[in-house]
């Protein structure tokens, strides 16, 4: 992998333990439950007591050893268990609460082999979005949002972890026309183009894709590339909107000199024109000019033709004052459910 000038990452979940394991059978005691014994198995699982002293150590070396010899540089840490048992044994069969402790002591865990390799991400991964607390956050590099790929559901999901947490913390990835985790299927053009609002990346067997699919993921990845310190150093904007089957959400850098938005449809609604929309973040005053960004695809409309600044704005830059785009609104073209258009809003160069 380094060879290619690519980064080599390994997906653990250091946690866990199977009670079929030389581990769990030389280490009962290791295992988080109380004295009469750990419960039914989950996933064939039981979580590891990391609070005890020796089990700690064991996991920091295991971790570390791997990391030296695989020369990993990144960790997709996974936690898939509940915590349903979370007490730790004490003697005589008095049990004590462990949530705080078996807490504590991953940070510490954490802490420990990041000063080790310094250089090392880690991604907080808990079946999606079961592991985003400020502890986590302090000692990783970004989250899993949710297991769930699918793009409709992305949409939402996106939308309210973006609440919290800047794009570049959370983890967006295409993944492949059929959604694993709902069976439906999405266009192309949708599901690139929700996943580039995030730290993007892909989740898909590329040999089972055509030629053109690869050659629009190859664009795509550079349009990622050009707009990444934009999607990752702007501030967060949506529009507020009556149509709750539509969303305008996008990203507007610091001196509201540029903007990417993601203008998308998730389902039917009653109105049959979408109307104007504002875009918000940017500044009234200024002069802009607006264009679609292409590479990702273009949607499916539910009307013959969009407005006439959308079909200009596919040629090239449409000059648009600064209080039309924040005070009057963009006609927005009817999108069909699952579509998504991709608009990029820069200011206007000054004359020669």
């Amino acid at each position: 992998m380094h060879a290619h000038g690519m980064q080599f990452g390994l997906w653990v979940e250091p946690e866990m333990v199977n009670l079929d394991s030389r581990m769990a059978r030389e280490h009962p005691e290791w295992i988080l439950g109380p004295s009469a014994g750990a419960g039914p198995s989950s996933r064939h699982q039981c979580v590891v007591n990391v609070a005890a002293a020796q089990a700690f150590a064991h996991l920091l070396e295991r971790l570390d050893a791997l990391v030296t010899e695989y020369g990993i540089d990144y960790l997709k840490w996974d936690h898939n268990r509940d915590l349903h048992e979370a007490v730790q044994r004490g003697a005589h069969g008095a049990d004590r609460p462990g949530v705080h402790a078996q807490t504590a002591a991953l940070y510490r865990l954490m802490d420990a082999l990041r000063s080790r390799h310094p250089a090392l991400e880690i991604e907080s991964c808990s079946s999606g979005g079961g592991r985003v607390d400020l502890g986590v956050l302090a000692r990783t590099d970004r989250v899993w949002a949710s297991d769930c790929n699918d793009r409709l559901e992305r949409q939402s999901i996106q939308r309210w972890t973006a609440q919290l947490l800047p794009p570049e913390l959370v983890g967006a990835h295409v993944g492949g026309p059929r959604s694993h985790t709902t069976g439906r299927v999405a266009d192309d053009s949708f599901r690139l183009i929700t996943a580039l609002f995030g730290h993007a990346g892909i989740e898909d067997d590329l040999t089972a894709r055509t030629p053109a699919q690869r050659a629009a993921l190859g664009r795509w990845a550079a349009l990622y590339k050009e707009l990444r310190g934009l999607l990752h150093g702007g501030q967060v904007v949506r529009a507020d909107l009556d149509d709750e089957a539509t969303q305008l959400h996008g990203v507007v850098a610091p001196d509201a000199g540029s903007a990417l938005y993601c203008w998308a449809r998730t389902e039917t609604s009653a109105p049959g024109q979408s109307g104007r929309v504002r875009l918000p973040g940017l500044a009234p005053g200024r002069s802009y000019r607006v264009r679609i960004r292409t590479e990702a695809g273009l949607p499916s409309l539910h009307q013959v033709t969009g407005p006439v600044w959308c079909t200009a704005a596919l040629d090239g830059w449409v000059p648009m004052p600064g209080a039309v785009l924040t005070g009057a609104g963009l006609r927005m073209p009817t999108l069909n459910p699952g579509q998504a258009l991709l608009i990029e809003v820069a200011a206007q160069l000054p004359a020669n």
